[in-house]
């Protein structure tokens, strides 16, 4: 491969933690690619210590990044970084990596909502970001430990168009680790359709304060509203979308556990100050109002939810 490969994955939650933990195991003892892990706080110190554990099930294995750091200085120039905070943590953490930012890195956010690629591109005008979204239900568990567990953990990146080396190179690093990565030439079909599943189920939990096979089995017509206002706006933005995106989307509600719930619904349910709210929710509605899409069900509930 050359020179070596520096990855850097900002925000070791369940997200970062699973995909890095991977990304750390395979390439620990590889001479051509360091992985290298920007944390925080209590979890930070217990990776620094001891390594990360990640839990799948009734597997295990302790992850041992190149490096683990708060320090952005102490990284140098990555060639990728993957970023996998919060949504409302994104401009703090691409400020924090300025310094890991060259003209060749490539950025790659998985973060819930569509709109992270504009997001670090108004910090970072000229940098290379590239759209991306993650299938996954993990958590960080307790300091050092993050656990996978859901029965799905894909990765799907890319762009509208061919690939170029960089992202093919980038595919086979995850691959190799065991990372079930796509990389897509119709990317921001895949990103919308995640998109017009996670804001109107965020949505909706949290407006009625339901799980998820109570919403679906007591409020179909509520859930199917919010589901075509968001394929409405995706449609205005010239974003193709399946013929049958409500039938899908109803139809993975249907399949999810009975008790599950949003993680912005979870979040509400223990009274967190920040959430996601303005990038599921906010989202649709400001760009309903920018592009004349009406969004009356997505503004009923935001004007309640806004008042929690």
């Amino acid at each position: 491969m050359g020179k070596t490969i520096k990855i850097v994955i900002v925000g070791i939650g369940g997200v970062g933690g699973y995909f890095g933990g991977l990304l750390a195991r395979r390439y620990q003892n590889d001479g051509n690619i360091e992985v290298i892990f920007i944390a925080r706080g209590a979890h930070l110190h217990e990776i620094q210590k001891s390594g990360l554990r990640v839990i799948k099930g009734q597997d295990e294995f302790v992850a041992v990044p190149s490096l683990a750091t708060d320090d952005a200085n102490a990284v140098g120039i990555a060639d990728f970084i993957i970023v996998c905070t919060k949504a409302y943590s994104l401009d703090l953490a691409i400020e924090q990596i300025k310094p890991c930012v060259g003209p060749d890195t490539v950025l790659l956010p998985l973060l819930n909502g569509v709109d992270a690629v504009e997001r670090i591109l108004e910090v970072l005008p000229d940098a290379k970001v590239i759209s991306a979204c993650a299938y996954i239900v993990a958590r960080l568990k307790e300091p050092g430990v993050v656990e996978n567990v859901g029965n799905i953990q894909k990765l799907i990146f890319g762009v509208d168009g061919p690939a170029n080396n960089q992202l093919k190179l980038l595919e086979q690093i995850f691959t190799s680790a065991g990372i079930e990565a796509t990389m897509s030439n119709n990317i921001s079909s895949v990103v919308w359709e995640k998109f017009i599943f996670i804001a109107p189920t965020a949505t909706a939990t949290s407006y009625f304060d339901l799980r998820i096979g109570q919403l679906v089995t007591e409020k179909e017509g509520a859930i199917t509203a919010l589901i075509e206002e968001v394929a409405a706006l995706a449609r205005a933005k010239g974003i193709m979308v399946d013929s049958d995106i409500v039938g899908k989307t109803l139809n993975k509600l249907r399949s999810l556990p009975y008790e599950a719930t949003s993680s912005l619904h979870s979040d509400f349910l223990n009274g967190k100050s920040l959430t996601e709210l303005e990038t599921l929710t906010g989202y649709v509605v400001r760009e309903g109002i920018r592009l004349g899409i009406p969004t009356p069900a997505f503004s009923a509930a935001y004007i309640k939810l806004l008042s929690k």
